[in-house]
């Protein structure tokens, strides 16, 4: 296996010292994955959009059909994705959002919401019904979300370009169901092919990222109606910018972590309770860690209610 790592990364021994600790017996598969781009292109139906779809090669695995990397551009060049009648979205995004578990007519909010994938398949789960709220702080990023939900058939969002730690102060209590795919180090989508996505890796970045996490969902749980259901996720390995940010909001609120009782795929495992001699208390096992294979990306996720008082 090419688990080398490229020289001009940051902290580089840090980084395999962090990685290898994390999964001291896939870390070898794991830094594998690194060299290559996602060895299949996977993709969902958008009952959105009344156009009929073309017939696509594929097989259906786990929750999404799959296409192998080299037949990738038959997906990304179709009319089907062009016109939003498929959505080209990994099986981690997609199962991050089964796990919200939405119903029509519900008011939900995506509070980290571009590029918009998650908050179009939550629009499509809910058959465009009830009230979803989108909210981006950057604007290039804010008017790609709405192009691309606008292309999808989306009809019930409304977008808020501003700051997500401040939403739960606007609007206590006001969404049944809160998805935070939080801004992270997106150390599972680094690609030692391209050094764009390793150079930013140092560990002052991650613990920088982390307090804007902390910010976000606490203001999610804010946000959250009582009994209400919210998904914290990233695609970060870090538990910094995982458990500790989950074990953050359940010291400090009436949070409760929940069991994520959906079928899990084969590379995932529980939440880490200790790390670097460090116990991390509030039941994280319950949460999930997607490791990396040739059709899942590297994923963290956690559900968590807010109790009726």
């Amino acid at each position: 296996m090419r688990s080398g790592v490229p020289i001009d990364l940051s902290d580089r021994d840090e980084f395999l010292s962090r990685l290898t600790a994390l999964y001291p017996k896939e870390v070898d598969s794991v830094l594998d994955r690194f060299w290559h781009e996602d060895r299949y292109v996977a993709y969902w139906h958008n009952p959105l959009i009344e156009n009929e779809t073309e017939t696509l090669p594929g097989e259906k695995v786990e929750c999404s059909p799959l296409l192998k990397h080299e037949e990738r551009t038959v997906i990304t060049h179709s009319s089907s994705a062009e016109n939003g009648a498929i959505y080209i979205q990994n099986p981690s995004s997609y199962f991050a959002v089964e796990c919200l578990d939405v119903k029509p007519d519900m008011e939900v909010l995506d509070l980290a919401a571009a590029p918009g994938g998650k908050t179009i398949a939550i629009a499509a789960l809910m058959a465009n019904t009830g009230r979803l709220a989108a909210v981006e702080p950057v604007p290039r990023r804010f008017h790609r979300l709405r192009a691309n939900v606008a292309r999808c058939g989306v009809t019930s969002v409304d977008f808020y370009q501003r700051d997500g730690r401040s939403v739960g102060r606007v609007v206590p209590e006001g969404f049944d169901r809160v998805i935070l795919d939080a801004p992270c180090s997106s150390e599972a989508r680094m690609r030692w092919t391209d050094p764009t996505t390793y150079q930013h890796w140092q560990l002052r970045k991650i613990k920088e990222t982390q307090r804007k996490q902390k910010g976000l969902i606490m203001s999610a749980f804010q946000a959250l109606k009582p009994g209400g259901v919210m998904v914290y996720c990233t695609c970060s390995f870090a538990p910094e910018e995982n458990e500790s940010v989950v074990a953050h909001l359940l010291k400090r609120t009436s949070a409760e972590l929940l069991d994520i009782d959906l079928p899990l795929p084969a590379s995932a495992q529980n939440g880490v309770t200790e790390w670097r001699d460090r116990k991390i208390k509030g039941g994280l096992e319950k949460t999930v860690r997607i490791r990396p294979d040739e059709v899942w990306n590297g994923f963290f996720i956690a559900k968590l209610r807010k109790p009726h008082s």
